[in-house]
């Protein structure tokens, strides 16, 4: 039986909170876009909201010496003792997200740090689809030392062609008891949730995944969430606690119709820009609908100092944004899921922010809470 999987004590909301304000959309999204998160904010005003446990990364970019973990930890010791949350329940949960690309059911598991590890060329049981960038990693380590809840937004992928571990539970929904149901905010779609009664079949259903039986054995793949998870697994190697060792993971099929896989494209701000695609057409390298595999480590060698990259989801997005005064936008194209688990084989990773599952709003959002 898989020993890196644990069932969860998951906080949520006690009745009367408007969910709808709680859950907010992952930190690492609307990075260019900071009046999406203005736009939360008036949504949230002072209703409870996981967007006061969080530090945008929109904000964190704008204002790098802006600290706001002292806050965050402060409003999560006031949700705990003004009893915002409803006691813990001790279960796996269903999920199910509906959006634009279809109907994407999920299971919330506890997934053991010790199984993960995001140094190059590990063969860890669950693995990062993406290169770490360290540089990212302190801001989410300060949130999380110290911190009396985690709500990561953290999504595992599942190779599972067959279908076995997450949609035998979906077809049996109806005899669950269901514990949320409501409406997203900003276009994020509907999240429903359920309380899964037995652990035994589904760490059998998960032992029996076709990645595991390799030489090579992969359990879970990190599809979002990876420098979260990295920034966990930092802490608990400072800190080895029985809490700081797990963390909250959604599992969500690989092959789930409605999960798409999405490019993330290159939004480049400085000056001298024009020759960076210059040395481009010169090598026959192309940028537009490109390989990311091909031009990130094109763009890592070549970029002159004071050219900043960000990471831009949706080709709309994109075309906005490239219209500023010094800024110019690469599109690329998206990347095969069928080929993800082969491409982790050996320890190899992708290049980072390689791919997105989903547009931004389709994104995980902060709803299960568990305490530290």
């Amino acid at each position: 039986m898989i020993e890196c999987i644990k069932t969860p004590d998951v906080l949520l909301p006690r009745a009367g909170v408007d969910l709808a304000k709680w859950a907010v959309v992952a930190c690492d999204q609307f990075t260019s876009q900071p009046e999406y998160w203005e736009k939360a904010g008036q949504i949230v005003g002072s209703a409870p909201s996981t967007l006061r446990l969080i530090h945008p990364e929109a904000y964190l970019l704008k204002n790098p010496q802006d600290d706001p973990t002292d806050a965050i930890h402060q409003t999560m010791r006031t949700y705990l003792r003004e009893g915002v949350f409803a006691p813990p329940r001790h279960a796996f949960l269903l999920t199910e997200r509906t959006t634009a690309s279809g109907v994407r059911a999920g299971l919330m598991v506890l997934v053991d740090l010790a199984a993960y590890d995001y140094t190059p060329g590990s063969r860890s049981l669950i693995r990062p689809t993406e290169g770490t960038v360290i540089s990212r990693l302190p801001a989410r380590v300060r949130v999380r030392q110290g911190a009396a809840l985690e709500l990561p937004h953290l999504m595992l992928l599942a190779d599972d062609p067959q279908r076995t571990l997450i949609e035998p539970l979906y077809q049996r929904r109806a005899s669950f008891e269901k514990l949320y149901d409501f409406e997203l905010m900003l276009g994020g779609g509907h999240l429903r949730g359920w309380a899964v009664p037995e652990a035994e079949p589904v760490l059998q259903a998960m032992q029996a995944l076709p990645s595991l039986q390799t030489d090579d054995p992969i359990l879970f793949a990190v599809g979002d969430g990876n420098h979260s998870m990295a920034a966990a697994r930092k802490c608990y190697l400072e800190h080895p606690t029985p809490q700081n060792r797990y963390m909250l993971a959604e599992v969500v099929n690989l092959y789930s119709d409605a999960l798409t896989f999405e490019p993330i494209h290159r939004l480049l701000t400085g000056e001298r820009l024009d020759g960076v695609f210059a040395e481009a057409q010169s090598r026959g390298i192309r940028l537009d609908g490109g390989d990311v595999r091909v031009v990130q480590p094109f763009l890592d060698e070549v970029l002159p100092e004071g050219v900043t990259v960000d990471y831009i989801h949706g080709e709309e997005a994109l075309a906005t944004l490239s219209r500023r005064e010094g800024c110019r936008g690469i599109r690329l194209a998206p990347i095969a899921k069928q080929t993800l688990f082969a491409s982790l084989q050996g320890g190899k990773t992708l290049p980072r922010k390689a791919f997105s599952m989903g547009e931004a709003q389709e994104k995980r959002y902060y709803m299960e809470c568990r305490q530290l």
